[in-house]
């Protein structure tokens, strides 16, 4: 399905913008499951460091969100049109499905650190392609994003590490 371009006096060529919103799209899919999957975490994590991980998964939904925003803006700035639907992002995103019958603080660690770093490396590969369509702005977006997700995943990839 080609990507339909709204007017804009935008100067990035048709061609690089259509890219660009897809480009887009699918890394806000992803964000919009990340930022669910926390929240998932955040729900129905039990166990004796409940509050400092209900918390945690709590601020890590929040970071999604803000990216989930940035993402969706930026595709309609370029022209484009946000895919931002629950049932769309459900269909594109590149998250294994969030394991629901798991409780314990650090099965939902791993289950997050997992998502987390997939997004990562989702969010960190488009730095490059956007890049490559000219639009350092968007490669910048991706960048300031990528910053964020790594301090996230730092955060909660600590709750597994210095166990003896």
């Amino acid at each position: 399905m080609a990507t339909k371009l709204n007017p804009t006096k935008n100067d990035l060529p048709a061609k690089a913008r259509a890219a660009l919103i897809d480009l887009l799209n699918e890394r806000l899919a992803t964000a919009i499951d990340l930022q669910y999957q926390a929240k998932q975490a955040h729900w129905n994590v039990k166990g004796p460091r409940f509050i400092a991980l209900h918390e945690l998964f709590d601020t890590v939904s929040e970071s999604a969100e803000e990216a989930v925003d940035e993402l969706a803006e930026r595709a309609v700035q370029l022209g484009g049109t946000a895919r931002g639907s629950i049932r769309l992002a459900a269909k594109a995103s590149a998250l294994d499905e969030y394991p629901l019958d798991i409780v314990d603080g650090d099965a939902h660690v791993n289950a997050l650190v997992a998502a987390m770093a997939t997004f990562g490396a989702q969010i960190r590969a488009g730095i490059e392609l956007a890049a490559k369509l000219g639009d350092a702005n968007t490669s910048d977006l991706f960048t300031e994003i990528s910053r964020t997700a790594d301090k996230q995943l730092w955060m909660v990839e600590a709750h597994l590490q210095g166990k003896s």
